[in-house]
């Protein structure tokens, strides 16, 4: 049954995500407009919007404080990096291509992105468990929902709808925090299916750290070590798929 805190998320962080967004839009800055897949032109506004939503309705969300503190710490510092990496990507793909740039002494912007993900799912761990194999586990979910989330933001509202589906179980016992990243991707689904808007790196790394956070806050370490697994194949699955995508023919 969904209680009112739940309701309250909701709320918050449909309104703060949308006052952000529409506020955002009125600025019409160049540097914020990118072509999509279907080369029409759209702006990087839900980003910003959606991670400043899911942050604010966090706090009313339920949960305990740690939790609510973890959920807006991974949040943030996902939107911050995924925002960089929007602003300064090098369009290089997959793990592995940016972590060899690593290893000759570059620093690409997929770096600073990763390293900063893992680091703030790390730190959210740390604040939601107790045990260190569970605060790692933590943190392994936390940064590859993040992850998994931009994965499959490849089509106008695919990552929205994702966490709409997957924060839903949330919402009926699972986790209350689930609520902020379903209200903020609510508020800008029908902008980005309609093409208007993409949530870019900022916007799908924030929702997904917000919504790890809650899946790792509300599970147990048989909960976290089958979340862990299938995460960590999905990313490697995906890096597989980047590195052929990119692969000359």
């Amino acid at each position: 049954m969904i209680g009112f805190s739940e309701v309250a998320g909701l709320g918050v962080a449909a309104v703060a995500a949308r006052g952000v967004y529409r506020a955002l839009r009125s600025r019409d800055d160049a540097g914020w407009r990118r072509t999509n897949y279907a080369g029409r032109t759209v702006d990087l506004y839900a980003g910003p919007a959606v991670a400043v939503g899911a942050a604010l309705g966090a706090l009313p969300a339920g949960g305990t404080g740690r939790a609510r503190g973890a959920a807006v710490l991974a949040g943030l510092t996902a939107a911050a990096c995924g925002a960089y990496d929007d602003r300064n990507g090098d369009h290089r793909r997959g793990f592995r291509a940016h972590l060899g740039a690593l290893r000759h002494g570059e620093v690409t912007s997929g770096t600073v992105k990763l390293l900063g993900v893992g680091a703030a799912g790390l730190a959210a761990g740390a604040l939601l468990k107790e045990r260190p194999a569970d605060k790692v586990l933590a943190g392994v979910v936390v940064a590859g929902t993040a992850h998994l989330v931009n994965l499959v933001d490849v089509r106008p509202g695919r990552a929205a709808l994702t966490v709409l589906a997957l924060g839903a179980p949330g919402l009926l016992g699972r986790g209350p925090l689930a609520a902020a990243p379903m209200g903020a991707a609510a508020a800008v689904v029908a902008d980005d299916l309609g093409e208007r808007t993409m949530l870019g790196d900022a916007g799908a790394h924030a929702l997904g750290a917000v919504l790890g956070t809650a899946i790792a806050a509300a599970s147990g370490r048989a909960g976290l070590l089958l979340h862990a697994a299938g995460l960590v194949a999905a990313a490697a699955y995906g890096d597989t798929v980047s590195r052929l995508a990119s692969s000359p023919v």
